[in-house]
């Protein structure tokens, strides 16, 4: 008998939004809204889905959808998902959900413990540096 395994698809780095490779879905199918109505990382659901910024979004509920529907640039997480601390240093790193942290009223993934540790000690400096590093790092990207 043949057994199959599918391994969850790793996220693209290829892209401008961290996306699963093989599901488009961003930031692993996790809802971007619930880290700020919720405090935690909770999977969004199949049925609350929505495409923007050529990704597909999961989200919780109806409310959470029309919450990042109108404002995507404050509910989704900044540089796309990548890492900041990578994105500050001209690389571009796929963000890991469970890896965040809201600073400044916006949702940051790191791909690293020490990365979100790094951050946290400094998040004016680091985000300052990778604001001005993602314009061209991001023109690197695919569309």
């Amino acid at each position: 008998m043949l057994s199959l395994s599918i391994a969850r698809a790793p996220a693209a780095t290829t892209e401008r939004i961290v996306v699963e490779a093989y599901t488009g879905l961003a930031i692993g199918g996790v809802d971007p809204v619930a880290y700020f109505t919720d405090g935690q990382m909770l999977k969004g659901l199949p049925e609350f889905e929505l495409m923007a910024q050529g990704a597909v979004w999961r989200f919780r509920n109806e409310d959470n959808r029309a919450f990042f529907a109108a404002a995507p640039q404050i509910y989704g997480p900044q540089f796309g998902g990548y890492d900041p601390v990578d994105v500050a240093r001209g690389v571009a790193v796929a963000g890991q959900p469970r890896l965040w942290l809201i600073y400044g009223q916006r949702l940051y993934l790191f791909a690293r413990e020490d990365s979100r540790n790094a951050f946290a000690a400094r998040p004016d400096a680091t985000a300052r540096a990778a604001a001005a590093a993602w314009p061209a790092l991001r023109e690197t990207l695919a569309r």
